[in-house]
């Protein structure tokens, strides 16, 4: 009697976790969170994004399309939902040290739930020296990359660093050379370092524009405007560092494509 009485306890237990399991909330949504500066920033929030700041585009202002039921397959390696949201957070004008200073990080930091993402990318702005309210120095630029590995963690969160899209110079004998100097080393360093996913975007970037080659690159990539062609740019423009639609659907794609290439984890 006591043996039975104690199998139906264990049932009954059992019975119990089985229900209250099927009761806990699903993640239905993947949260992709993006932390960068310029080149990624969506600025079509902006007021009059049209009159005064088109055709300027960052690739994360065109990430979200990417993102279809169908192409959602291709992502199983990184776990996510039936559902990816894409959360541009990337700011013009900043730096790894500047995101943070100003509360911008920490607004991903409260957002995050278990299994969202966080494609990480700084370079461009942390290289200026001459601009010290955002510059970071090679060692102070890993010290942030790993605050902000660990902190993804601990919200059991998947990081994933990106190094800087290259600008559109040096050109060299038709190629293109990388231009962030050893900022795409330090974060090439810090992910064997802490053992986190690293898209080479640098290298990326510049075997892609590379193929396309120069002319192409300037005339429908990147922000090279003739005078009067856009409201915002009365007098042109010779911009070699942020993307026309085009330009930035290239590198989105470029992005997107490298997700689909990291490995699972759990």
């Amino acid at each position: 009697m006591t043996s039975f009485i104690f199998r139906s306890i264990i049932i009954a237990l059992s019975i119990l976790t089985l229900q209250a399991c099927s009761n806990l909330p699903q993640q239905s949504v993947t949260h992709l969170y993006i932390a960068s500066d310029s080149t990624a920033t969506d600025y079509s929030t902006e007021e009059d994004y049209k009159t005064k700041r088109y055709p300027q585009t960052g690739w994360g202002q065109v990430f979200q399309p990417l993102f279809t039921p169908e192409s959602l397959a291709r992502l199983k390696n990184l776990h996510v939902a039936s559902k990816v949201v894409v959360d541009d957070k990337a700011k013009g004008g900043r730096s790894t040290r500047s995101f943070f200073e100003e509360g911008r990080w920490r607004e991903i930091y409260d957002a995050l739930q278990p299994g969202d993402l966080v494609l990480i990318q700084f370079g461009h702005n942390d290289q200026s020296k001459e601009k010290v309210d955002r510059y970071t120095p090679i060692e102070g630029y890993k010290q942030y990359l790993r605050l902000y590995v660990e902190q993804v963690r601990a919200k059991k969160a998947r990081p994933i660093l990106i190094t800087s899209v290259n600008r559109n110079y040096p050109w060299v004998n038709a190629k293109l050379q990388n231009s962030h100097g050893d900022y795409p080393q330090a974060v090439k360093d810090i992910g064997k370092e802490m053992k986190v996913d690293v898209i080479d975007l640098t290298q990326l970037s510049i075997d892609h524009f590379t193929a396309k080659g120069e002319a192409y690159v300037s005339d429908n990539y990147f922000m090279h405007l003739a005078k009067g062609q856009y409201p915002g740019y009365p007098e042109g423009l010779n911009d070699n560092s942020h993307f026309k639609p085009e330009g930035a659907a290239a590198v989105a794609n470029l992005v997107f494509e490298a997700l689909t290439k990291l490995p699972a984890k759990p």
